[in-house]
């Protein structure tokens, strides 16, 4: 009779339910972990993507579900909708689908927890109407946040800081608005009105805060969404008393605040000047004020073949340049032909090369490039003066020896790859036009550099041609 009360008092729905929580959690931080070194990144995605399924499992177990035909409804409309997002985007256009996600991920945050508050407001304690509010803020901000980060990185937004005077004192009025209306709901949990107000405060947070942001800090803002999207998480998972929620949705927020500081840093410009200072904003192409003026010397594929052709040492720039050419394959074809001839070759990465953190890693991943020939600019800058020939393949800010040159540059300060040290440098460029940061290149000036205008893509393609044809 005992353990009959025994087993009778055990909820195995409910337990179930709690210890597939603890395992994806678990999960969770071993994916992380090995997200954090190139050779177990592999393993790391795979370690996440078990611990969300297992998460996902655990959650339908919960014995608060009474019905299961929207949930079943939801899964079937998100899967119609993932499944092809995965396999037919392309890696050049990840920073676009990320931005994407974190639209969705946002927006699902927000109407939980709008769906939430009101079915159970006039019962919610001050905590939990502190998290809801807090969640639906951030929810909100992300949504409209990513969707203008993914306006930008698909052009259809422009790209340069949209600015207006004062802006900075009407984004800070409005965020300590609310702030403000957070805290009095939190007081007077029954004052429905103040939360809706709450919630379209923080759709237009999302709209000013990224509309004053260039193109030139598109990885940070990327990290700074994902660390919207992470705490908004985290406090849906307060509300919702989900373990699961809380720890994934902080190791996202944190994550992502690190990462994000970690790029300002790589910028060397301070996270509150990324955030408000609206870098780019002004186009500066004046030759004298940027140190730049000088004789471009252009060249052809054929020219740029005969250098390669010579050089015992080659190290490779990539840029998002060549996202835009989709040329990683090109690159990568080019280099296998430089190897078979003897020759070394190396690629160098900028920590904000492109749209994202990682982007050119991503892309020479996808076209199959060696992890071990991938070098951060720490560990490769102090080798470009040794290199016979560097190859620039759509970078442009990255590599400007303004930085180092012109005290009056924008850019002045910020660490950038020494390719004006290698003995030859080859510049692949669609036209002279700046990058994001609106600065003439003094690198495109210089006695070693040649220029070879055109699609990065076809240009490659083309050297390649030529290396084959004299070999």
């Amino acid at each position: 009779m005992n353990a009959y009360n025994l087993l009778a008092g055990i909820d195995l729905r409910q337990d179930a339910y709690l210890g597939a929580l603890l395992i994806a959690s678990l999960l969770f931080l071993l994916g992380l972990r090995g997200l954090s070194h190139s050779e177990t990144a592999r393993r790391g995605m795979k370690l996440a993507a078990a611990g969300m399924f297992i998460a996902v499992v655990g959650t339908l177990l919960d014995k608060r579900i009474v019905s299961y035909e929207w949930i079943i409804g939801g899964l079937i409309v998100g899967t119609v909708i993932g499944v092809p997002m995965g396999q037919w985007i392309p890696m050049t256009k990840m920073p676009e689908r990320i931005a994407l996600s974190h639209a969705f991920g946002g927006l699902a945050v927000a109407l939980v927890g709008v769906a939430e508050y009101t079915n159970h407001y006039m019962h919610l304690g001050h905590f939990d109407t502190g998290a809801l509010s807090l969640e639906v803020v951030l929810g909100a901000m992300t949504f409209t946040g990513s969707l203008m980060a993914f306006g930008k990185l698909m052009g259809v937004l422009p790209g340069r800081p949209q600015t207006f005077p004062g802006q900075n004192a009407v984004n800070l009025t409005f965020l300590g608005g609310a702030l403000a209306i957070l805290l009095f709901l939190t007081a007077r949990p029954e004052q429905q009105m103040f939360f809706y107000i709450l919630l379209s405060v923080g759709l237009l947070l999302g709209i000013l805060g990224v509309v004053r942001i260039g193109g030139a800090d598109m990885p940070v803002v990327i990290c700074l969404l994902n660390s919207y999207a992470g705490l908004a998480a985290a406090a849906t998972g307060f509300a919702l008393y989900n373990p699961v929620l809380i720890v994934c949705g902080a190791l996202d927020g944190g994550s992502g605040l690190i990462l994000a500081l970690i790029m300002s840093r790589a910028m060397n410009r301070s996270f509150k000047n990324v955030v408000f200072g609206a870098f780019g904003a002004r186009l500066l192409v004046d030759p004298v004020a940027t140190g730049a003026g000088g004789t471009v010397h252009e060249g052809t594929s054929e020219d740029a073949a005969e250098l390669l052709k010579l050089a015992g040492s080659v190290i490779v720039v990539p840029g998002y340049g060549m996202a835009v050419a989709q040329a990683q394959h090109a690159v990568r074809d080019l280099a296998d032909l430089l190897e078979n001839a003897g020759t070394s070759v190396r690629y160098a990465i900028h920590p904000v090369a492109g749209r994202m953190p990682g982007h050119m890693n991503v892309l020479l991943a996808e076209a199959n490039v060696s992890y071990d020939q991938l070098f951060e600019l720490e560990a490769i800058n102090d080798e470009f003066q040794r290199t016979d020939v560097s190859i620039v393949v759509g970078a442009n800010d990255v590599v400007n020896p303004a930085a180092k040159n012109t005290p009056g540059s924008p850019i002045f300060g910020m660490p950038i790859l020494n390719v004006d040290q290698s003995k030859a440098v080859i510049v692949l460029k669609r036209s002279m036009r700046p990058g994001f940061a609106g600065v003439e290149n003094e690198l495109f000036v210089q006695p070693n550099a040649m220029m070879v205008f055109g699609d990065a893509k076809k240009t490659l393609a083309e050297m390649a041609a030529a290396l084959k044809k004299e070999g």
